[in-house]
């Protein structure tokens, strides 16, 4: 028996030997449980909208192709800092 043959076939029982275990050890038993943050019931409350409204985009496509649309970069800032605001403050809390 040649040397590289016994070293491919023991490499490859014990790659198969370490999966059988990590299954074995990652199957679920009767006593695990979920628990669910009240992040996840919000999440699954904004799946109920609509994720924009299309009408909404139509008539600020129309604007645009018009040339009556304007851009209010003030209120965009304002909303960015109070998004990134409140991104930082939720991660202090937590």
């Amino acid at each position: 028996m040649k040397i590289d043959n016994l070293a491919k076939t023991s490499g490859t029982t014990l790659v198969k030997e370490t999966r059988n275990q990590a299954a074995t050890k990652a199957s679920p038993s009767a006593s695990d449980e979920v628990q669910l943050s009240s992040l996840s019931t919000q999440l699954r409350a904004t799946d109920d909208e609509p994720a924009f409204d299309a009408a909404r985009v139509s008539e600020i496509k129309a604007a645009i192709t018009e040339g009556r649309f304007s851009i209010n970069a003030g209120a965009i800032a304002d909303r960015l800092i109070a998004d990134a605001k409140e991104l930082v403050d939720s991660q202090r809390k937590a």
